[in-house]
């Protein structure tokens, strides 16, 4: 370290406290089962890649250092000791001035895209790699519903009313029409036809539906409104769609980009088979039966782009993982209006996306994978379908 180099802690910073269990091995060997437990720190910092572990000193020493101001490394030397420094720098949870490293890197990254400190952590903590999830509940023992039940009892009531009401106003139920019956077939689909393909045209619907722009209009120099089918916090529309392609006519599997002012898909990598199949079961965290569709949909957030007008806004996050609701719904419908299946999920490995896609995660993060296409003729995984619109027993309704 410099010896005039100054030094601040890193931007987001929480400590997580927890107890570790060991156990005696010499006692365990004389016939007893001593286990020692002891207090432990974690530090949770989302410009690094995982978490890390900390002492007591260690904690007393961040607490001394600002992450806000360059502090002179002599004065951070008389606060915190030569040693207890440098272990934090090595640590990349203080940072020397004008220092090339990782750490220096990600912590300006993420004060350049203006994160709420709590939902950066929030964010980069809760981002899966290489989770298999129906493996996980196989080894598990909560393999049905049944098995849920009987571990951690009934769910809460699946009606709920309010004890305190005073009155209740009978509402009319409303004269079916068009939009009730899409509404009525629309269903998650996880029986999908793994031979059949969908043409260039329903995938162009689909994506102009749901993610494309139906017009714009300049509201001051350099800034557009977009008109989309979905409201977006700010009216900013931060969500991207990148997708991967596998049973497309004339589209080779692939990654893409959809280019909403173009209206065009760009190609970004070309996929074999094999590869793509390998991709589609990582991206959906092992679901097959979600893997199976001729199509994966990421949604991914631009953080700069609603960060801008909501800087450091504890809120704008909520906001975001709105309009992916509001997203997965249209895709539903105009993939349920084809005559197609859809589904939508959170569990993903998100950094095999962020990889796959080269998608810094402090910048543009995937928050979920819709996917679509025909359904298969006999259902082999079960699906909710209560009112009987997509399925005659574990046949396909005609």
């Amino acid at each position: 370290m410099s010896e005039h180099a100054r030094v601040r802690r890193c931007l987001a910073l929480f400590l997580h406290a927890e107890e570790r269990r060991s156990i005696d091995l010499a006692a365990l060997l004389s016939g007893q089962a001593n286990v020692h437990a002891h207090p432990a720190w974690q530090a949770l910092a989302p410009h690094l890649s995982c978490a890390v572990d900390l002492d007591a000193g260690d904690v007393e020493a961040l607490g001394r250092i600002s992450e806000a101001t360059w502090t002179a490394r002599a004065d951070a030397l008389a606060a915190v000791g030569e040693a207890r420094l440098q272990r934090l720098v090595d640590l990349g949870l203080v940072l020397e001035e004008a220092r090339d490293s990782f750490a220096n890197e990600r912590d300006q990254t993420l004060r350049d895209a203006k994160w709420h400190p709590l939902l950066a952590a929030a964010h980069a903590f809760s981002r899966w790699s290489g989770v298999d999830s129906l493996a996980e509940q196989a080894g598990s023992r909560l393999r049905s519903t049944e098995d849920l039940i009987a571990q951690a009892g009934p769910p809460p009531p699946h009606f709920h009313e309010r004890a305190d009401a005073q009155r209740r106003t009978r509402l009319p139920v409303p004269v079916a029409d068009e939009l009730d019956a899409l509404l009525a077939r629309r269903a998650t689909c996880r029986n999908f036809d793994t031979d059949a393909r969908i043409g260039t045209d329903v995938l162009a619907a689909i994506l102009h539906r749901t993610f494309g722009v139906q017009g714009s209009e300049e509201i001051a120099p350099g800034a557009v409104a977009l008109k989309k089918n979905h409201p977006s916090g700010g009216g900013l529309h931060p969500l991207e769609a990148y997708l991967l392609v596998r049973r497309v006519e004339q589209l080779p599997s692939g990654l893409y980009h959809y280019n909403t002012q173009a209206h065009a898909l760009d190609r970004l990598r070309e996929l074999s088979a094999n590869e793509a199949g390998e991709l589609a079961h990582a991206f959906v965290a092992g679901q097959d039966y979600f893997a199976d569709a001729p199509v994966q949909l990421v949604i991914a957030a631009r953080f700069a782009r609603s960060f801008w007008k909501y800087r450091h806004h504890p809120k704008i996050h909520r906001a975001i993982l709105l309009e992916a609701g509001h997203l997965s719904q249209n895709l539903y419908l105009a993939a349920t209006a084809l005559d197609l299946g859809a589904y939508i999920t959170a569990a993903i490995n998100e950094v095999e996306i962020e990889q796959a896609f080269g998608l810094d995660p402090l910048l543009e993060g995937p928050l979920a994978v819709c996917g679509f296409g025909p359904r298969a003729s006999r259902r082999r995984t079960i699906e909710l379908d209560p009112l009987g619109k997509v399925w005659d027993g574990d046949a396909l309704r005609s």
